[in-house]
């Protein structure tokens, strides 16, 4: 009886330790996603960025399915490939761009480089948004995890009130990130519940 109770403590030490490890372990699977915006005269500005303990290449494979985006984008009806030639597309998308009273229909086509693994460049070439430049950044760090982020300039081509229009960037913006964010850590943990252990 007398070894019962170091048992039980060790035991219990034990337990803890796990638990901690555990909820550490949940706590790191949340990405956490930050977005800024700025904006001046009829220019708004944007940033976002999020690091996920994934493969680099889910999270590259996501963000180049132009053709499934608006299956798990907010505020997107519709993103098609129009044109593929190597690393260069024409890709046309729809949605739309909304805050409390504010909304607006979004069509844009876009001229995509891609630099497989590390990044994406976007053009607006046509579209109702005079002009439109964004880009997309892969970078695995030291710690392993995996850095997505994103930056944008936008110049609308329709009136946008000066204050509604960067918080509806802002609340758009906020919305996708996450939402792609959230689909590679879907992805990415769905592959690896496939893989042969």
């Amino acid at each position: 009886m007398k070894g019962v109770a170091p048992f039980l403590r060790t035991l219990a030490t034990l337990l803890s330790m796990l638990l901690l490890c555990a909820l550490a372990d949940g706590a790191a699977a949340q990405p956490v996603v930050r977005v800024t915006t700025a904006g001046q005269g009829g220019t708004i500005t944007v940033a976002a960025s999020a690091e996920m303990a994934v493969e680099a290449g889910t999270a590259w494979n996501v963000i180049t399915d132009y053709d499934h985006l608006a299956e798990f984008i907010p505020d997107m009806q519709s993103s098609r490939v129009i044109r593929h030639d190597g690393d260069q597309l024409l890709v046309e998308q729809r949605g739309s761009l909304g805050f409390l009273f504010f909304q607006q229909p979004i069509e844009v086509t876009l001229s995509v480089i891609e630099a497989p693994q590390r990044g994406i460049e976007a053009h607006a070439v046509s579209g109702n948004m005079a002009e439109m430049d964004g880009r997309y950044g892969l970078e695995t760090l030291p710690s392993g995890l995996v850095r997505l982020s994103y930056s944008g300039r936008l110049v609308p081509d329709f009136p946008v009130p000066p204050v509604v229009g960067r918080i509806a960037v802002r609340s758009v913006l906020e919305r996708q990130f996450n939402a792609l964010v959230a689909e590679i850590v879907r992805r990415d943990t769905a592959v690896r519940g496939a893989a042969p252990k």
